[in-house]
């Protein structure tokens, strides 16, 4: 009982630190020591008091403020805030909000994710109400053993990431040196609508590595493209990545689908080895590619056996608890073989921050070494096959 009572405690204090900022932001300068702070490792919860509408909407809006480049999006039952503490892929709700038309019994959350971590929170649904043990079911809020439990959950991301942010390595930047030299490579990383840019210099830092690994002459520039770009055949290889579901037009689909029958290969990567990613890249690519289905790539593929000989791969401790605390795996990959050669590729586990040497502590990936040599593969795969 004390135990809840302080994480009570502490959760309030997020609280009304949360709305004091939300309220504060009526200038630029005010928004801008905002976004410092969550960059800097800090976390924002906004709950929406009694579920009120007017201000969840509000706080969308402000959020979308504070990162106009990042959109607010829902997090899937998956996501680490849902797992920290309880697993709590399914919530129970009061009667009020089931009266006002919600029937699901996921928990709404929606949020900024930067870098893999979660900087920013807004709560569909009111939680406060159950903190403080309010009987009434026409609030519209969880019920009092369910808020407590997201409760408890976000203190523990929050703690959690903000210890890891402020340890974690800095990323390192791109640098084009010369687009038009010789041997240039041009590769291109996948704009959708949705969170696309999970680890911004993660696939950049992957092949300074494989040109210092390899030895190969050829210099890589990475590009931002999306499906539907004309010039996406320049591109031997395109690179999307991502933590939750997403959506491409059609536009998208028709030029993903000629990409590949053109010979093109597209390697895809379920960042922090997050389901929404890779259940959404299959059903997209199904509908781009109706007559292939994405299956495991066997232990024996030269994808395994060039630059590195990979037959066990380590793995992060978020996923090495999950698979029975196995500190070693066979590597994972899903693809979809077209005249004898692979021409998409799916991570279902995380790599980019193995690339950048500093996974997220809930990422179900392999480790900084592992990541990095099955990353080097799969683009020695990518420019020989």
């Amino acid at each position: 009982m004390k135990y809840w009572y302080r994480v009570q405690i502490i959760a309030l204090v997020f609280l009304w630190t949360a709305i004091t900022l939300a309220q504060a932001q009526t200038s630029g300068r005010n928004r801008e020591r905002v976004r410092e702070y969550l960059l800097n490792g800090g976390m924002l919860i906004l709950n929406t008091g009694m579920g009120s509408k007017p201000f969840f909407d509000s706080a969308r809006e402000e959020l979308n403020e504070l990162f106009p480049e990042i959109p607010v999006q829902r997090l899937a039952p998956d996501h680490p805030i849902f797992h920290s503490y309880y697993n709590l892929e399914t919530v129970e709700y009061r009667r009020g909000v089931r009266e006002a038309g919600y029937t699901s019994d996921a928990p709404w959350f929606e949020g900024i994710t930067i870098n893999c971590r979660t900087v920013a929170v807004v709560s569909r649904w009111c939680m406060a109400s159950g903190w403080d043990e309010l009987e009434d079911e026409d609030i519209m809020g969880y019920s009092i053993d369910s808020a407590k439990q997201l409760g408890v959950n976000l203190m523990s991301y929050a703690t959690a990431q903000r210890a890891w942010a402020k340890n974690a390595v800095q990323a390192m930047q791109f640098v084009d040196e010369d687009p038009h030299a010789t041997g240039k490579m041009f590769l291109s990383q996948i704009v959708y609508d949705g969170e696309w840019r999970t680890r911004h210099a993660g696939i950049s830092v992957l092949l300074q590595q494989f040109n210092q690994k390899t030895e190969i002459p050829v210099q890589f520039s990475l590009r931002e493209k999306r499906f539907s770009d004309p010039d996406i055949f320049d591109s031997p290889m395109l690179y999307i990545t991502g933590h939750e579901n997403f959506v491409l037009s059609d536009a998208e689909i028709a030029g993903l689908r000629e990409y590949i029958r053109s010979g093109g290969f597209v390697f895809a990567e379920a960042c922090c080895g997050r389901r929404g990613f890779a259940q959404a890249f299959e059903r997209e690519l199904r509908r781009a590619m109706p007559e292939h289905e994405l299956s495991r790539i066997p232990e024996h593929s030269p994808i395994f056996q060039l630059p590195n000989q990979l037959e066990q791969i380590g793995v992060t401790p978020a996923l090495s608890a999950h698979m029975n605390n196995q500190s070693t795996i066979s590597p994972h990959l899903r693809g979809i073989e077209i005249d004898g050669n692979y021409a998409v590729i799916l991570s279902p586990y995380g790599l980019a921050g193995g690339w950048e040497m500093s996974q997220s502590p809930y990422a179900h990936g392999y480790d900084d070494h592992g990541s990095l040599s099955l990353g080097e593969n799969i683009l020695m795969y990518a420019i020989t096959y």
